[in-house]
């Protein structure tokens, strides 16, 4: 093989990993990315309301919350127990700076979260963290396959100075 056809055959090669390395960006459209962040919305209202079917709906059948709840029924039961535990506090979902990538499975998602009470006057911070999802896309739309949700550490108490 000659100089000139080895370069254009390593030009081809090269072109053809990029390409391909691409080729997760374009697989997501807009209206992905759309029906990815009202898939977020639902989520949060499901929950926010109460609704254990509507939430554990925002997941795919196997899906998982903090790999501690599996499968629509314990996701539906999460969300009894969540409200159970917070003791007659109205809470609400907030979340911000929605990261959406593609990925191999589908597309991965990161977000920062705070929870607020709005049961206290004013309302108050109840606690923030970070979401980490993996999202897959079914015959019913975009889905949690697997959710993490990580609580930020609070500062240590501040010292008094003499």
């Amino acid at each position: 093989m000659n100089t000139l056809a080895r370069f254009f055959t390593r030009a081809t090669a090269i072109v053809a990993l990029a390409v391909a390395g691409s080729a997760n960006a374009a697989d997501l459209t807009t209206q992905d990315y759309i029906d990815i962040e009202q898939l977020y919305a639902t989520y949060n209202h499901a929950i926010d309301s109460g609704d254990g079917e509507a939430w554990a709906a925002t997941f795919t059948p196997d899906g998982s919350f903090n790999t501690r709840f599996t499968g629509k029924e314990a996701l539906a039961g999460f969300v009894k127990l969540w409200r159970e535990r917070m003791n007659g506090a109205n809470r609400r979902h907030w979340n911000s700076n929605l990261r959406i990538t593609p990925s191999a499975e589908g597309a991965n998602g990161t977000v920062m979260l705070m929870l607020l009470d709005v049961s206290t006057k004013p309302p108050s911070i109840a606690s923030t963290g970070l979401y980490t999802d993996v999202l897959v896309k079914t015959p019913n739309g975009w889905r949690f396959k697997a959710r993490q949700v990580k609580g930020d550490t609070p500062p240590p108490p501040a010292v008094a100075k003499p």
